[in-house]
């Protein structure tokens, strides 16, 4: 492992696929000297980052997220884009390793030039959003990726997660799936930036229809999450290739919309300062837990908790007033 961040500053920026695929697993590393390396190598990188397209995609189990996002990709690099997918793969709770699926389902975009595809674990972090995707993401944008797609796991809270960090949030679905709003949460609802139908081929046309306005009357009844913007409900088949290129043509208009009134600068500089307070959150809990005090007490606290010889109350000021300690020291 090379120990000089101007060497991988230099390689990303020279658009070097192995120097990007080495600084990437520099950042998901947990090694203290790795992240210190990361983290300058990411400062360094961070000038020549902004101007790509950032999308989020989640989407229901069986909405064909794999299928789409190869041929909305490959769509994407005919055009001339340079696309880079980013697709969150569940952890074992046991060993923590990554099933890494993605990449094998995508075979098309896997080999395309102008496509890098990185599956990242998401190591247990809430809603199977690897911890260093921002990261990843700036590192894509400086190798000159002006498309950078995030495929979550879709299971829960990863969907405001990802929303966090994205210009446009896209959800997918499928008809014919018995009640349409069934598998679909408000909260879900209240950051996408569209929703789309997939499988809208063959017999499955009319349902998709029928779902389209169904999840059409839903939006309705909510706050648009944008003053600026009506999240639409579209359809498309992936497998066929139909309607893929009216999802870009909205996800352009959306970006244009966004630009024109300022939101989108805005937006982004919200994101950074989500972002910011995020690392702190998580800074300050490891850095707590690893605390040699904590460490040896927090068994012993949890034991008395269990056997009801303390309150849970207690237990927790207990470790929390060693904090304040440390704090006021």
């Amino acid at each position: 492992m090379v120990n000089d961040p101007q060497h991988y500053v230099s390689g990303v920026l020279n658009r070097d696929r192995l120097t990007l695929a080495r600084t990437i697993t520099l950042i998901e590393s947990t090694l203290p000297a790795h992240q210190e390396l990361a983290r300058i190598i990411v400062d360094k990188l961070l000038p020549f980052t902004g101007r790509g397209t950032r999308i989020g995609i989640t989407g229901v189990p069986g909405a064909g997220k794999s299928t789409y996002i190869e041929s909305f990709g490959t769509m994407l690099t005919k055009l001339g884009h340079r696309v880079a997918v980013l697709a969150i793969d569940p952890s074992s709770s046991r060993s923590g390793g990554s099933i890494l699926g993605d990449k094998t389902r995508m075979e098309q975009l896997a080999v395309d030039p102008n496509a890098f595809i990185r599956p990242s674990p998401s190591s247990g972090t809430l809603g199977g959003v690897g911890r260093k995707t921002r990261e990843t993401m700036l590192a894509c944008e400086a190798a000159g990726y002006d498309v950078v797609i995030i495929e979550t796991v879709g299971v829960g809270q990863s969907e405001t997660t990802v929303a966090s960090m994205v210009d446009f949030f896209l959800v997918l679905m499928i008809a014919g799936a018995g009640d349409e709003l069934q598998g679909i949460k408000k909260g879900v609802l209240e950051v996408a930036d569209a929703i789309v139908i997939n499988k809208a081929d063959g017999d499955n046309l009319l349902r998709a229809e029928i779902a389209r306005k169904e999840y059409q009357t839903a939006l309705h009844m909510l706050m648009p999450n944008s003053p600026n913007w009506s999240p639409p409900v579209l359809t498309c088949s992936a497998i066929e290739g139909k309607g893929i290129n009216t999802i870009w043509k909205t996800i352009l208009e959306h970006r244009d919309k966004l630009t024109v009134s300022g939101e989108m600068e805005e937006k982004r500089k919200t994101q950074a300062l989500d972002w910011m307070a995020f690392l702190l959150d998580e800074g300050l809990r490891q850095w707590f837990y690893n605390t040699p005090h904590v460490r040896q007490t927090l068994a012993a606290l949890r034991k008395n908790v269990e056997e009801k010889k303390t309150s849970p109350t207690a237990a927790a000021d207990a470790l929390l007033a060693f904090l304040y300690k440390q704090v006021d020291k």
